[in-house]
């Protein structure tokens, strides 16, 4: 925290004590006292005209940050008033998370936005740093507890500096649902930890888009995904979900346990730029659909709209340490997938490392186009083929390097199937022959 927002916050207490000291006294018995969360007309505006719109959850809500005591009622309190402040569809509010560790065992206690009504525009939560400001969800149960909710309400809501751990396996860490009400979410010097059903879990049938993540850390250990992009729980549209686009992931360290980080069983504009990606273990039980597999990036559905078929990787450095690992899973019929100057090489030296089946493509009629420029592979790369005649030209490898295999023996192809549809410029084989 700066030294100018310290002089702010020290005028606030001076000017507004008295009002801030009563807001979090109402916010929080009315909370302690419902059955449900705190809404705006539980809290007292503390002069919301002239307040200047930050608010600490210590200092004005009484949260604890012991690890210990349960901080629920101070979150939502803190979330309420930022609702009530809201005016004109515009937010205005800065919640202060100071060093601590705040325990909070009431599902959605941290964000709970579920008036698509009033959409409004403008929130941040801001930590003290990574490790410095911790949140530990806590719920009784995991099956769909989620830490925070966003029902086609806010766009535009930061996170930074903050840690998230989930204390109960399994339970997830946002549900976001929008017809048009929620998108522009921005995570920076944020982290990940616990063992999570959801990360991130979108649904609806529009505009959960415009997300990214900047010098973020995902790890802990993920049952379905981090990103999981159409749920499709309360979508009045299915096909619209390929509405969900553009989702940022820049200078990221991606080192988690076990699941899939990215999983668009709807459509997606994607890119990932700069970073670390490594998966530590594997699954400890086999999944229904994934048996012990985990995938940086799956997309496991095949039509989507155009425009909604984009991924790009780059300048990522992948650790393959498990044949169980997936680098990506693309069933796409259209659309692009690039990868330039990724390297994911580092075990190469590992026996189970030439029978690596990691980056899998379907190939149909209309490609997709997929394309590596200037990338150190291993093991083989394996493509499934739909179309009845041959594929056009739409796979090209451009000044890469293979750990493993000649470009002859590269491809794991349908029986059957050749390899016309694949182009091979400047590569150098295995062993440099």
């Amino acid at each position: 925290m700066t030294g100018e927002h310290r002089d702010t916050v020290g005028r606030r207490h001076l000017l507004y004590g008295g009002a801030a000291a009563a807001l979090a006294g109402t916010g929080i018995a009315a909370y302690a006292s419902s059955t449900s969360h705190s809404s705006a007309a539980d809290v007292t505006p503390a002069s919301a005209a002239g307040h200047p719109g930050y608010v600490d959850v210590v200092a004005d809500f009484g949260a604890k940050g012991d690890g210990h005591t349960d901080d629920s009622a101070a979150f939502a309190a803190a979330y309420a008033y930022a609702e009530q402040r809201a005016a004109a569809g515009t937010g205005r509010t800065v919640i202060d998370v100071p060093p601590g560790v705040f325990r909070i065992t009431k599902p959605h206690a941290f964000l709970d936005a579920n008036k698509p009504s009033h959409q409004v525009n403008g929130l941040r939560f801001r930590g003290a740093g990574l490790r410095i400001s911790d949140i530990v969800f806590d719920p009784p149960n995991a099956e769909d507890a989620y830490l925070c909710r966003n029902v086609d309400t806010w766009q535009n809501i930061a996170f930074e500096g903050l840690r998230f751990t989930s204390a109960t396996p399994g339970a997830s860490f946002f549900y976001s649902y929008s017809t048009g009400g929620a998108a522009n979410y921005r995570f920076s010097d944020c982290e990940w930890m616990g063992e999570w059903e959801y990360g991130l879990a979108l649904d609806g049938s529009n505009t959960n888009s415009e997300m990214r993540w900047e010098a973020c850390r995902v790890g802990g250990a993920y049952r379905k995904a981090f990103l999981y992009s159409g749920l499709s729980l309360n979508s009045k549209n299915l096909e619209q979900q390929d509405q969900f686009l553009n989702y940022w992931f820049t200078d990221m360290n991606v080192t988690y346990e076990w699941g899939n980080f990215l999983e668009f069983p709807y459509g997606g504009s994607v890119t990932c730029r700069a970073g670390s990606y490594i998966i530590t273990g594997r699954r400890p039980t086999p999944h229904p659909d994934y048996g012990f597999e985990s995938a940086f990036f799956r997309f496991p559905r095949a039509s989507h709209f155009d425009g909604a078929q984009r991924f790009h990787a780059e300048d990522i450095r992948f650790e393959l340490r498990d044949p169980s690992v997936v680098v990506i899973d693309c069933a796409w019929n259209r659309g692009t997938v690039h990868f330039n100057d990724c390297d994911d090489t580092a075990h190469a030296f590992k026996d189970f490392s030439d029978d690596l089946r990691a980056h899998r493509y379907t190939i149909g009629a209309n490609g997709p186009l997929v394309r590596y420029d200037s990338c150190q592979l291993v093991g083989a790369h394996q493509f499934r083929t739909t179309a009845a005649a041959a594929p056009p030209v739409c796979v090209r490898y451009d000044m890469c390097r293979f750990g493993s295999h000649a470009p002859a023996s590269f491809l794991a192809l349908d029986a059957g199937r050749g390899r016309d549809f694949v182009r091979f410029t400047d590569c150098i084989p295995a062993g440099g022959a």
